[in-house]
């Protein structure tokens, strides 16, 4: 994915009469763009955009590319109607998805798809860059699940990668993180995932979303400290590492960037899918306001 893709997808949003609005969309196969009239009270100021792929999922060798324009004080929410399939793969081809937004001063712009679902044999490959400035806000949420456990897929994709660079005024690299999952000789997906189906990260930042960032590193740090406090005489037990049961949910929780510019990082895995949606729905609910609807109800 180093050579740029032509793009199939790009909305731009600007402020007109008062208000978030798209001046531009664009799309063309296998991408679909949604912008529903409304969602949520009317007084939200907010624009919902459903990212479709026609055929129910991204096909081998698909390449999707979209590029986003959120200008200032804006609030924009790019979303799915469900999540994101990825078919097996045919003569080793690898599908691909990019994004590249540009968020403005005082913008919001929140990135909250369902999860990526790679079937088995699938090679799958996405990058994710953001440009913003000091005084911009950005939630993105990117995660993915084993596979069709209904079919008894556990982790049995061959490929999958996904990247997210943050860069600030002048090109200043605030985050860069690439998760990279394959299967090779000798190493097995599954056996390293340890029983967990599910992994997340969630990046905050933003002035607007400090009160969110403070809940989230609270939060987190208090639920995983109950998780792994070491069994002492106090509670009777031995302390043995056979007292301490695998937990359902484990998370850790930290900062990044400058410090006038700080973001929150959470990285989540889960033994379930629902467990990983109530996670995102308790601890970004307080968008509500922002965004008309709670993220994930």
């Amino acid at each position: 994915m180093e050579e740029r893709m032509a793009e199939t997808g790009y909305i731009a949003v600007e402020r007109v009469e008062g208000r978030s609005t798209v001046t531009r969309c664009f799309c063309k196969y296998p991408l679909k763009l949604i912008v529903p009239k409304k969602v949520g009270p009317s007084a939200t100021d907010a624009v919902w955009i459903y990212s479709i792929s026609y055929g129910g999922g991204i096909v081998s060798g698909d390449r999707v590319s979209c590029g986003l324009s959120v200008a200032d004080d804006c609030t924009v929410a790019l979303t799915t109607q469900a999540s994101t399939k990825v078919y097996k793969s045919v003569d080793s081809k690898c599908s691909e998805q990019a994004l590249e937004a540009r968020v403005g001063r005082n913008a919001f712009l929140a990135v909250i798809p369902d999860p990526v679902t790679c079937f088995s044999t699938a090679r799958y490959s996405q990058k994710q860059v953001f440009y913003v400035y000091p005084d911009s806000n950005l939630v993105v949420v990117d995660w993915i699940t084993s596979g069709r456990h209904e079919s008894g897929e556990r982790w049995n994709f061959e490929l999958y990668k996904s990247t997210n660079h943050i860069f600030g005024e002048g090109h200043q690299p605030l985050f860069i993180d690439s998760i990279l999952l394959e299967e090779r000789s000798g190493t097995s997906i599954s056996k390293n995932m340890q029983g967990y189906q599910v992994i997340a990260m969630i990046i905050i930042m933003g002035p607007k979303l400090k009160h969110v960032q403070n809940q989230v590193l609270d939060e987190v740090k208090r639920m995983m400290s109950g998780h792994f406090r070491t069994p002492g005489p106090a509670t009777g037990r031995s302390g043995s590492k056979h007292d301490l049961k695998k937990p359902e949910l484990v998370a850790s929780c930290s900062t990044f960037g400058p410090k006038m510019q700080a973001g929150v990082v959470v990285r989540v895995a889960a033994m379930t899918t629902e467990s990983v949606y109530m996670f995102l729905r308790h601890h970004l609910a307080s968008l509500e306001p922002l965004l008309g609807v709670s993220p994930y109800r």
